[in-house]
This record gives structure tokens, sequence and C-alpha cells, in this order.
């Protein structure tokens, strides 16, 4: 049996539509990690679920690939592919990397706000 620890459930029918709300926030330029996004949605504790939720997304107005890891770097795991595609498409955006793969998290990261309304 789960135990509620005080936190309201996040991951419920519809999670998957809030977390793509939340990143089609995310301007260009601007990274957010999976935490954040989580954070967001009422628990930092379901980063993971994100990046599944985001993995799965086939809708082209969700700007995935500015969502990345907490240690500023591109996740490539599981698709080596949609790793090396993310990396591209920021690039695009004018984000830079440096040779061990990581951004400058701290100046390009966005984070939500809380008082912006997530139709919840």
């Amino acid at each position: 049996m789960a135990q509620d620890h005080g936190e309201r459930r996040v991951v419920t029918p519809g999670f998957h539509e809030r977390v793509y709300e939340v990143v089609r926030r995310v301007p260009e330029g601007r990274v957010t990690t999976y935490g954040d996004v989580a954070s967001a949605l009422g628990s930092p504790r379901v980063a993971r679920h994100v990046g599944w939720a985001l993995a799965a997304c086939r809708a082209d107005d969700v700007p995935w690939h500015r969502v990345i890891n907490a240690k500023g770097r591109v996740s490539h795991r599981g698709d080596v592919g949609r790793g090396s595609l993310q990396q591209t498409l920021l690039e695009a955006e004018g984000i830079s990397f440096d040779d061990t793969g990581r951004l400058d998290l701290r100046a390009l990261r966005w984070q939500h706000d809380p008082d912006a309304d997530l139709g919840n």
C-alpha cells in the first residue's frame, strides 16, 4: 500500500499533458530540468516520470529538448540519437556546451512561476 507522506498525488490521468503545459512555457534559448518540471507540478520526486512523459511526447508544439538533467547535461539514456538531436536543437537556439557536454545551467535555467495557472 502506498503511503501519502502529506503530498498530493501528481502522477494521475492527465499527467503527461500537465508536463507538456509546463514545458511549453520554457522560452527559446533557455532550459529547465526534469526536477524543475516535477516541482512545478507539485512533487520534485516525480522527475523520472517527467522524463517518461517527454519521451512519449509526439506533439510538435512541446519543446521537449529544453528539458535537461540537473547536472546541466542532455540525458542520453536509452536513445543516443534522441540525445544528439536534443543537443543539436539546443545549439540551434544559441546554447553552447563545454567539452564535457555540460551547459551553463546557472545562466540558462528557466524556472516555472509558481503563481502561473497550470489549469489544475
